[in-house]
């Protein structure tokens, strides 16, 4: 770490902190002129889901969802949909805040607004992230802003710290059908008790380890709680391509958003020179060969 940015946007102190615990809070971090874009920005896809499609990929929601009554699980992919939502996550806050933590060469992988709509929104169970989307490192980490104010009755992020340095469970039930969250078995070897939820005023900001345990109740509350979300890692952290989710994350997932993408890898002890990203046009070996004569 070190450097003037580092030390600008967090203390030894809060570094330290995410190390040892897997994840930080900070309350009220995003300033009022930023809340008011992200917050229209929302406003604006909360009107068109009123009339779209039940297949339109740009949203989740929840059955009950109807144009006079919108309930929204999810929009998903915002940094594809919205140059707002681009901006706030792959050269704005969010990735300093990345850069921050992991260093100074960055890859974002996707993003995400859980909405946990008023009255019932959905509860999210028990949960590691990484085995949605592994990576060739544990490195991951989601930022996570409130858009509105969240209290208790709201059903905010709750994690269990430490949890990332633990086992990392088989999100699946007993038959191997993926499920998403612990099973009732593993939960009883988590120290749930122990869960800090991080509830904060607007612009408060939750980081997460890919490995923390992590969940949160339904939304009991009259106010719904928009949670934007943005994933990166450390520039030689790659996700692998055909588990997962790592194959649908938007046309803006897994660049390098800040630095400079590594000349070299390390896999199974060894150090190899690393060819350049090629994912977005390639010709042949023969061009590139000759190319270079």
């Amino acid at each position: 770490m070190g450097t003037e940015l580092e030390s600008r946007l967090l203390s030894d102190e809060q570094l330290q902190r995410y190390q040892a615990d897997g994840y930080l809070a900070l309350e009220s971090w995003i300033d009022e002129a930023w809340m008011q874009r992200l917050n229209t920005t929302l406003d604006e896809y909360i009107e068109i889901s009123r009339t779209a499609a039940p297949d339109d990929r740009r949203f989740d929601t929840e059955p009950s969802h109807t144009p006079e009554n919108p309930r929204l699980r999810r929009i998903n992919q915002p940094t594809d949909l919205d140059p707002t939502f681009a901006e706030f996550a792959l050269d704005g806050p969010a990735t300093d805040l990345a850069q921050a933590i992991l260093g100074p060469d960055i890859r974002y992988h996707h993003s995400k607004l859980n909405i946990k709509w008023h009255s019932g929104g959905d509860e999210v169970k028990w949960h590691q992230d990484i085995q949605f989307w592994p990576h060739t490192d544990f490195s991951p980490l989601t930022i996570g802003v409130y858009l509105r104010d969240v209290d208790d009755e709201m059903g905010p992020m709750g994690i269990v710290p430490q949890s990332h340095k633990g086992q990392l469970y088989d999100l699946a039930d007993e038959n191997g059908s993926w499920t998403g969250s612990l099973s009732k078995t593993d939960l009883e070897t988590v120290d749930l008790d122990s869960a800090d939820y991080l509830k904060g005023p607007a612009g408060s900001v939750t980081v997460h380890n890919c490995c923390a345990v992590h969940g949160s109740e339904p939304n009991l509350s009259d106010r719904m709680r928009p949670l934007l979300l943005q994933t990166y890692s450390r520039a030689d952290s790659y996700p692998l391509i055909g588990v997962g989710a790592n194959g649908a994350t938007g046309r803006s997932g897994h660049q390098i958003v800040r630095g400079g993408a590594p000349t070299h890898i390390e896999i199974g002890g060894r150090r190899m020179p690393a060819a350049p990203d090629w994912s977005r046009g390639y010709t042949s070996i023969f061009e590139v060969q000759k190319n270079k004569e």
